[in-house]
């Protein structure tokens, strides 16, 4: 979702460590105000995946599966458009379970290219169902997106929050080899930007803004 982060002041689609949510919790500060998220206030779906989703950690391979793929389709679309679809999506792919997507064949991809629900692209169709299979062959082997997904996590240690969107980047050295990684592996529509969209949409990094409600709600009262 990496419109999000450069056009609507990443990626889904982050910058906490994960580890942070073990700590213990602090008192929660004022209230959101209204009109401070980082995107998606005036719409009740936006916000929500706004306060729920983005930069909250993911793990497990359909969830992390299902990220990849929606930032795919999502490239060159607004974010929302492809958060309206969601639901057909998961239906016109299986839930998103990489087992079954990687059998798809030509009736399948005919089947989705007449489906006006979800985003009818040859090409970020045919890019699903060959992720799907490089996602197999990646279990076949012992491996797992979770883990090489999260061994690309940035030590964040000293970084300072932003409190716009100019403080945040399309993408970093993290992304950039996490791409290398999955094109080497044989996953397509993984460029750096989208990379770093799913490490935004997965928690992986944390880039609510300093002023975010979100950041607010869990910042200790100075009273």
């Amino acid at each position: 979702m990496t419109e999000v982060a450069q056009g609507s002041a990443a990626a889904a689609t982050t910058s906490v460590d994960p580890a942070a949510s073990s700590a213990p919790s602090a008192p929660l500060a004022a209230s959101p105000v209204p009109g401070a998220r980082c995107f998606g206030d005036g719409n009740p779906l936006y916000e929500r995946y706004h306060d729920e989703e983005w930069g909250v950690p993911v793990h497990g391979e359909h969830a992390l599966y299902e990220r990849f793929t929606l930032e795919a389709f999502q490239s060159g679309l607004a974010w929302i458009t492809v958060l309206r679809k969601r639901p057909a999506f998961r239906e016109a792919f299986a839930g998103f379970d990489p087992e079954v997507v990687a059998e798809y064949d030509e009736s399948d991809v005919a089947r989705l290219m007449d489906d006006a629900s979800i985003v009818r692209n040859r090409a970020k169709i045919d890019a699903a169902i060959a992720n799907a299979r490089a996602l197999r062959d990646l279990h076949a082997a012992g491996g797992t997106l979770d883990e090489i997904l999260w061994s690309f996590a940035p030590d964040r240690s000293g970084w300072v929050r932003p409190s716009s969107w100019a403080g945040l980047p399309a993408t970093t050295p993290e992304s950039k080899a996490l791409a290398k990684e999955l094109k080497a592996r044989g996953f397509r529509f993984v460029g750096p930007t989208t990379a770093y969209a799913a490490m935004q949409a997965c928690g992986v990094v944390d880039d609510h803004l300093a002023t975010c409600p979100v950041v607010v709600a869990r910042t200790p009262s100075a009273s």
